[in-house]
């Protein structure tokens, strides 16, 4: 009979559990052992839905309180020095000062690095090693949980990051090659596997993803190294899981690996089945990821069919097990939460839940074909309805996309020459200090929001309240000093779903939440059909903000590459051409912005490393319609308009050419958690214009004091021009509170006005 199994689980709760747990015990409305309380009855309910969606074998292990990649590393006890005292007094204390940092009690902690997993939305938090790093089993959260699922009477595969990509995910602070600590770090798995099998556990999946990437041969060494030595061991059957790629030219490395089963995706990679069945030794199980865990999308259930009976006429119905291309950690819970969604759109959807259904109705049609008809051809039903609908076509679109030439992705002049005109037109200072866009969104606003969404706040009243705050936010920015402000984003629930709300093509959910950080969850819009703004979206706001202020006033948008990655994006038209028509939207915005009179417009797109191909051949034709999507955005305004973009939690070494490509005046990045790493590819490159290197890292609850600010700046100011350097937080205020807002925006301007008096005194001498 053909196994149907899954990857991993979205943790978060169909309605937000996990969140509302974390906020409360961080808060300290709640006790630890509440927050626990929560989380076992979340993996309970989860089980129980997966086993009765027709899962044979759910994961466990799955689950984290925020990151998988932090659970790692504090499971093997790789926990650096600031933190030891402190995890070791009280573990969960400990293990959220890493995430989170630590700023009370005598603590003064920043946080772990935080970076993009692979080419998802999804944050995990960098592990930092050292040359001679010990590791240790610290706990026994794998084994709990499993224990856990067994006393329900449900038989789990545990879950674990596999070491190699554990060490390659992770950073050394000395330099060092993070694997050559693989062997400090295999008696771990060797110990923890040993304790999951005594404890019966038939079956372990060590997830490798970095399979799926480019691999030099000390890596591919390390493969071969680890996975020997973890054959020797006492432990479950192995699954080796690969995900988001294809194999390629790992593939022989992959399937020569003593193990006892090989995870394939076959949504991203099709192609590869042929030559994974082939490259396979016999009696290995292939686990063949056939339904999207990514989207949103009902599968075509036909062409999974067609893997499926593909495979298992070729490796037996024992060895194939049907599952998610990845972890469904990337896609909502349950679609039956929708019921505001319209029929027609809610027919061509599938959260977690329905794609583990899909899954139990292709092992049927394999297993017993005639119990599947009907079913099959109600899928057919709904796939051919959603091609054939209106909805997906606007020939006006497909007009303008079709007109786009050349001249459309061109500033009128080159940098210098812009710099020039903004110059005499902005009249700004050194160092010039602002913010990235949005402010606190309180419970004030929240509230307010829910209450007008629910019709028991008037749109006259609500507009009324949307003006008191952002004139306060306006009035705080001025009596703080910053020289170039925002007006806040009060009235913006999220900075993708806003923007979607205005323009034709999509579609919303009420409770399609996934989990991009901790308890930072988003609920990406679906873009089901063909782009297009009927009329201004951020002008108004951007308006009335500047008619309260001489100072300039930034009007703040969402780039066409990050509206598109932070979506849940239709997959019947190329990528490229739905980016294109948000660019030709965003475009028309920004034109109406600087007619406006607004001067300085941000256009973010923290996305564009995140959408990055996985392997190096396939960079160049994304980063050729990325960059000429911004520049599709951006590129209408006259010289003195100044365009800035904002990235954030990015790698740029390798796209700096692309980075730069975008030639927006100014770019503000995220590095006061590197404290100021990241601002070396720049450097290096010779960055030729401006650069905001943030000195805020508003991630964390920690409030910086102005030295703190200065000693940053002044790295920067080591390998910058002074005119190119802006002072600005990593990223957007609306998690953090108004008090500490206050207090680290008032430490940064104060420390920018610190670097002027600086600069001066070095030129007056």
């Amino acid at each position: 009979m053909t196994t149907v199994t899954n990857l991993g689980f979205p943790r978060i709760g169909a309605k937000r559990e996990l969140k509302r747990a974390l906020e409360a015990y961080w808060s300290g409305q709640s006790s630890a052992q509440s927050l626990l309380d929560t989380a076992a009855t979340l993996r309970a309910t989860h089980w129980r839905l997966q086993r009765d969606a027709g899962v044979d074998v759910p994961p466990s292990n799955d689950f984290s309180l925020y990151d998988q990649v932090l659970d790692t590393a504090f499971l093997f006890d790789a926990i650096p020095a600031r933190y030891r005292a402190l995890a070791d007094a009280d573990p969960l204390a400990g293990y959220f000062a890493m995430a989170r940092g630590l700023q009370r009690d005598g603590h003064d902690l920043h946080a772990l690095e935080m970076t993009k997993w692979f080419d998802t939305n999804y944050h995990y938090l960098v592990p930092e090693l050292q040359a001679g790093q010990r590791f240790a089993l610290r706990g026994e959260k794998p084994l709990a949980e499993y224990r856990q699922a067994q006393g329900l009477g449900i038989e789990t595969r545990p879950v674990l990051i596999g070491p190699v990509t554990f060490l390659l995910l992770s950073k050394t602070t000395d330099g060092s090659p993070a694997l050559d600590l693989l062997d400090a770090l295999l008696p771990v798995y060797v110990e923890l596997l040993g304790k999951l099998h005594a404890a019966g556990a038939a079956w372990v999946q060590l997830d490798e993803p970095a399979l799926v990437q480019d691999l030099d041969d000390h890596a591919r060494a390390a493969f071969a190294h680890a996975y020997a030595v973890l054959a020797q061991a006492t432990r479950p059957k192995v699954l080796v899981a690969t995900y988001f790629g294809a194999l390629e030219d790992n593939l022989e490395l992959a399937a020569s690996l003593p193990v006892d089963g090989l995870h394939v995706d076959l949504v991203r990679a099709p192609e590869q089945l042929d030559a994974v069945i082939k490259a396979l030794p016999a009696g290995r199980v292939l686990s063949a990821g056939v339904v999207n865990g990514r989207n949103i999308w009902r599968t075509h259930l036909d062409n999974a069919l067609l893997l499926a009976r593909y495979a298992h006429g070729h490796v037996g119905g024992d060895a194939l097990w049907l599952a998610p291309s990845c972890s469904l950690l990337h896609s909502p819970v349950d679609l039956e939460h929708e019921t505001r969604l319209d029929s027609e759109l809610r027919g061509w959807m599938a959260f977690s839940r329905q794609k583990l259904e899909e899954l139990r109705l292709l092992a049927n049609a394999i297993d017993a074909p005639t119990l599947a008809e009907a079913p099959l051809a109600r899928a057919r039903e709904r796939l051919e309805g959603r091609r054939r609908s209106p909805r997906v076509h606007n020939p006006a679109v497909s007009d303008r996309l079709a007109s786009i030439s050349t001249a459309d992705s061109q500033r009128r002049s080159a940098y210098p020459q812009r710099h020039l005109a903004q110059a005499a037109a902005l009249k700004l200072p050194l160092f010039p200090t602002t913010t990235i866009g949005s402010f606190p969104q309180t419970l004030e606003v929240r509230e307010a929001r829910a209450r007008h969404k629910s019709g028991k706040l008037s749109d006259a009243d609500y507009d009324a309240f949307l003006a008191t705050q952002t004139e306060h936010c306006v009035r705080v920015q001025e009596q703080l000093g910053l020289d170039v402000l925002v007006h806040g984003e009060f009235e913006r629930n999220d900075m993708v779903e806003y923007f979607g709300e205005q323009l034709e093509g999509f579609a919303f959910t009420r409770n399609g939440w996934v989990q991009s950080y901790g308890s930072r969850c988003v609920k990406p819009p679906v873009i089901f059909g063909d782009v297009s703004r009927p009329q201004p979206m951020t002008v108004r706001w951007s308006q009335y903000a500047q008619s309260l202020t001489d100072r300039p006033m930034k009007g703040m948008l969402t780039g066409p590459v990050t509206v598109l990655q932070w979506s849940f994006v239709r997959d019947d038209q190329d990528r490229a051409d739905t980016c294109r028509q948000i660019a030709l939207a965003l475009r028309d915005e920004v034109l109406d912005l600087e007619a406006a009179g607004i001067g300085v417009i941000q256009i973010d797109e923290p996305a564009i490393r995140e959408g990055l191909p996985l392997r190096r051949a396939q960079w160049r034709a994304y980063l050729d319609w990325a960059v000429e999507a911004f520049r599709i955005s951006a590129s209408g305004v006259r010289d003195a308009t100044q365009i800035h973009t904002h990235m954030c939690y990015s790698e740029f070494n390798d796209i700096i050419h692309s980075v730069a490509a975008m030639d927006a005046d100014v770019i503000s990045i995220e590095t006061s958690r590197s404290r100021m790493e990241l601002l070396d590819a720049f450097v290096r490159f010779q960055y030729p214009n401006e650069i905001g290197p943030g000195v805020y890292d508003i991630h964390s609850p920690r409030v910086p004091d102005k030295d703190e600010m200065v000693a940053l700046l002044r790295k920067a100011a080591e390998v910058l021009r002074p005119e190119q350097i802006w002072v600005n937080p990593d990223c957007g205020l609306k998690t953090r509170e108004w008090p500490e807002t206050r207090a680290a925006l008032d430490a940064l301007v104060a420390a920018a006005r610190q670097l002027r008096d600086e600069h001066a005194d070095a030129n007056a001498a």
